[in-house]
C-alpha cells in the first residue's frame, strides 16, 4: 500500500455530507471555527469565499473550496452581502424556517466535512494550507471530482435505500481527489505531501509505516534508503517537519490507538506490535502523546 493510503487508513478518515443548499440572493454565512475539515462545492449560481488567510476567492460553477483545519471563514453570493452566523442558519433549517429565500438568483451548494481520528495530528494534515481552491474541471482528477459531484447530486435529489452510506463513500472519494487535484495545481516545496515526491524519503516513510515494530534507528533507516545519517536526518526534517524518530514514535502511537480500538490484544501485546518491548515505556510514551494511559484510552473510546 502506498504511504498516503496507509496514512489515511491510520487517521480513520470519515466524512459527512450535510445537504444540497439552494440559496436565493442575497445570502451569506459566517462559518465558525470547527474541529473538522470543511468543503463547499459550487454546483450553480455565484459564490464568494472569504479565506481564513484574508483572501477573497470568487468561485465559478464546478469550483470547490476545502478548509483543512476548520478555520473560521465566510461564504456568500457576494462579498458585500449581509451574513449570518452558520449556527443560526443550521438552527433555522432544522426548524423548517425559510431563510435566504427572497431573491430570484439561486445558488446551489453541496457542503460537508471530513473527520480524522487520533492525536497528535499527522503531519499530512497539519501541513495543508488554510484553504485549498480547486478550480473547475481541467485535469483528470478534477473530472473525477465532477463525476463524484454528479453522483452526490443524484443521491441528494432522489433519496434511496443506502443513500447515506453512498454519500459517505462518495465524499471520501472526493477527499482523495481534492488532494490529488491540489498536488496538480501547486506542488508544495515542503511538508508531508512533498516528501512523497522524494523517492528516498518516501521509502523511509513506507518502511516506518509498514513495520513500526522494528527496532529502527536513524542509522538503520538511512542505510536502508542509501543516504548518509546526517543528510537523511536533515532532508527528512525539512520535508516532513518532524525528525525521523519523532515521526516513528508518533506513528507507533497512532497504530497503537487503532489496535486499542479495533483489536482484542492485551496492552503488552499491542506494545510489542508497535515496537515497545517494555509495557511501562509504552504506557509512559502513550500518555505523553494522548494524555491518557492505553487502558483509559481503550475504555473511554469503547464507551463513546
Amino acid at each position: 500500500m502506498d504511504a498516503l493510503s496507509t496514512v489515511l487508513e491510520a487517521t480513520r478518515l470519515r466524512s459527512v455530507v450535510y445537504s444540497k443548499f439552494p440559496l436565493k440572493a442575497p445570502w451569506g454565512l459566517d462559518v465558525i471555527k470547527d474541529e473538522n475539515s470543511q468543503f463547499w462545492r459550487l454546483v450553480s449560481g455565484s459564490c464568494t469565499v472569504g479565506s481564513p488567510d484574508g483572501r477573497i476567492i470568487e468561485l465559478e460553477e464546478g469550483d470547490l473550496v476545502f478548509v483543512p483545519h476548520g478555520s473560521a471563514h465566510w461564504i456568500a453570493d457576494k462579498s458585500t452581502s449581509l451574513r449570518i452566523p452558520s449556527p443560526e442558519f443550521v438552527k433555522a433549517r432544522r426548524a423548517g424556517i425559510p431563510i435566504f429565500s427572497g431573491g430570484d438568483d439561486v445558488t446551489i451548494l453541496i457542503a460537508g466535512h471530513f473527520e480524522f481520528d487520533y492525536q497528535p495530528l499527522h503531519p499530512f494534515l497539519k501541513d495543508l494550507p488554510p484553504i485549498i481552491h480547486i478550480r473547475q474541471y481541467v485535469t483528470e482528477n478534477q473530472l473525477l471530482l465532477k463525476q463524484v459531484t454528479q453522483l452526490m447530486l443524484e443521491e441528494l435529489n432522489n433519496e434511496r435505500p443506502g443513500s447515506s452510506v453512498m454519500l459517505k463513500c462518495l465524499s471520501e472519494i472526493m477527499f482523495i481527489n481534492i488532494i490529488r487535484a491540489y498536488l496538480e495545481q501547486a506542488v508544495p516545496d515542503s511538508g508531508f505531501l512533498s516528501a512523497l515526491n522524494e523517492p528516498r524519503i518516501s521509502k523511509a516513510l513506507k518502511l516506518i509505516q509498514d513495520s513500526p515494530q522494528k527496532h529502527w534507528t536513524l542509522e538503520s533507516l538511512a542505510s536502508e534508503i542509501g543516504m548518509s545519517r546526517s543528510v537523511f536526518f536533515n532532508q527528512f526534517k525539512k520535508l516532513v517537519h518532524e525528525t525521523p524518530l519523532s515521526y516513528l514514535t508518533n506513528w507507533r502511537i497512532r497504530q497503537a490507538q487503532k489496535l486499542l480500538v479495533t483489536g482484542n490484544s492485551n496492552i503488552s501485546e499491542i506494545a510489542a506490535n508497535v515496537g515497545y518491548q517494555s509495557e511501562a515505556a509504552f504506557n509512559r510514551i502513550f500518555k505523553s502523546k494522548t494524555g491518557q494511559t492505553p487502558a483509559v484510552y481503550r475504555r473511554s473510546t469503547f464507551f463513546k
